[in-house]
Parts: structure tokens; C-alpha cells; sequence
């Protein structure tokens, strides 16, 4: 298979994206693979967050397939690209932050999945690019994530151009939060999750909810929306159960 899915005692799932040899490029195969191992997450409880990683060094994701794009036609250019962008939507729409661990080249179609998790973390050797002018073709779907993330200037600069940014330059730019030398970024992962799953579950689900309704609501509809979420979180006794775990905490600290 293509994709590959297992979760670890932590709660912690990774799917593993495993075309080394095509330098992990999407083909239809791999994307329905990604699509149905994203659903098969969704509904398990179990899951406290969600890592995406892809086997080799050479590169996280090289693109589609290009060799199956050159054999497409106006019918069924349409039905890959929505395939594109169902594979990005299902790792928008898992409940638990989904982090990116980046190696190598990311590119079109790469960065599209990179910018659909909530966290990219890449090695400090990393390039990314959006190339797909430089083959006839624009740069569509979550390519439209690009400019909230990094500013229509530089979003242009990328798509327009179809040049490659390192490691360093994506970090300036804020497409990646954090960067590390290959040999660290295993460890820069276990690092990022490890606040993630010291955190109320319940209230994680929430914030990454919460997150997703403010991309489209206007402010005065967002700050709304935050207090029912707010209200919703004390429908389980997380709060109160980590709220006196905290004071407890604190009192125990006091001398006397």
C-alpha cells in the first residue's frame, strides 16, 4: 500500500506516505490511500494527534504524478485535482491537530497537503516549491491555503514564479513554524506533541474545531462561536477534573 496508518499507546497516528522510489509523488492510487486512511481516523477517540511523514529523505512530496497527469484529458484533469483536494480536505477535517514532518523536496501538490495540517516542521535542508506554471498548469485547491499562511505578496512570489525557498526562507515566511537538522526532527516532532498530549483531549478537539470555524466566520460571528465552544467544553468534567488538578497542584507548592 501507498499509505501506511498505525497509532502508537500514546494516541498518537502516523500515516506514512511510502513512494520512495517516485520520490513520494501522488498518483490516484496514493491519494484514495490517504483519503481512506484519514476516514478511517476521524471516528476513533483513541487518536490524540495525527502525524504525516513519507519514507526516504530525497523528498516529503514530490507533486502529483506527472506521469499520470500527462495522460489526462479536460474530463478527467477535473476529477484528479478534486481527488487532490479531497485528500488535502480529509486532513483539515480530522479532529486532532495533524502535524507535518518535512524532509526534502515539497512541492505542488506536497506543499498543498503540507498546508492542509496544522503544524509543518521541517529539516533545515527542505525546499519548497510551487512549479506547476513551469508545466502548463496553475496552481489550484489548498494551493489557496498559501496566502493566509505566508501573505498574498509572497503567496504570488511563489505561484508566479514557480521558484523553490529553503528551509530557512520558509520559516521567515512562516510556511513551516519550526526547522531542525534531519538527524532532529524526529525528536522536534515528539517535542511538538508533547504539549498536545499533556492538554485536556476533549478541549484539543475543540480548539481544532474552533480553529477551522474562524477561517470563514466573520470576527463578531467568531468571537460567538467561541463562547459556545466554551460552554460545550464543560459538558465533560475535563475542566473542572484539570482545573483542581491545577490548583491542588499549586497548593502543594506553596511553603507552609
Amino acid at each position: 500500500m501507498p499509505v501506511a496508518s498505525s497509532i502508537d499507546q500514546r494516541g498518537v497516528a502516523t500515516l506514512l506516505i511510502d513512494r520512495a522510489a517516485k520520490r513520494n509523488c501522488l498518483n490516484t492510487e496514493t491519494l484514495q490511500a490517504l483519503i481512506a486512511a484519514t476516514g478511517s481516523l476521524r471516528d476513533d477517540a483513541s487518536v490524540r494527534a495525527v502525524v504525516l511523514r513519507s519514507a526516504g529523505e530525497i523528498a516529503f512530496i514530490s507533486g502529483a504524478d506527472i506521469s499520470e497527469m500527462a495522460r489526462l484529458n479536460a474530463a478527467s484533469a477535473r476529477d484528479f485535482i478534486t481527488l487532490v483536494h479531497q485528500a488535502c480536505e480529509s486532513l483539515r477535517l480530522l479532529p486532532v491537530p495533524v502535524v507535518a514532518r518535512i524532509q526534502g523536496h515539497v512541492l505542488g501538490a506536497g506543499l498543498e497537503l503540507a498546508a492542509a495540517c496544522d503544524v509543518r516542521l521541517a529539516a533545515d535542508t527542505a525546499l519548497f516549491g510551487m512549479p506547476e506554471v513551469h508545466v502548463g498548469i496553475p496552481s489550484v485547491v489548498e494551493a489557496a491555503l498559501l496566502p493566509r499562511l505566508i501573505g498574498w505578496g509572497r503567496a504570488n512570489w511563489l505561484l508566479l514564479t514557480g521558484q523553490t525557498i529553503d528551509s530557512a526562507q520558509a520559516l521567515a515566511w512562516g510556511l513551516i513554524e519550526q526547522t531542525a537538522p534531519a538527524a532532529e526532527l524526529d525528536e522536534l516532532v515528539s517535542q511538538t506533541l508533547d504539549p498536545i498530549l499533556s492538554a485536556g483531549p476533549s478541549a484539543i478537539r475543540l480548539q481544532k474545531a474552533l480553529i477551522r470555524e474562524w477561517e470563514s466566520l466573520p470576527i463578531d460571528a467568531a468571537i460567538a462561536r467561541g463562547i459556545d465552544r466554551f460552554a460545550e467544553a464543560w459538558e465533560s468534567d475535563e475542566p473542572a477534573r484539570m482545573l483542581n488538578g491545577f490548583l491542588a497542584q499549586r497548593l502543594s507548592r506553596k511553603p507552609g
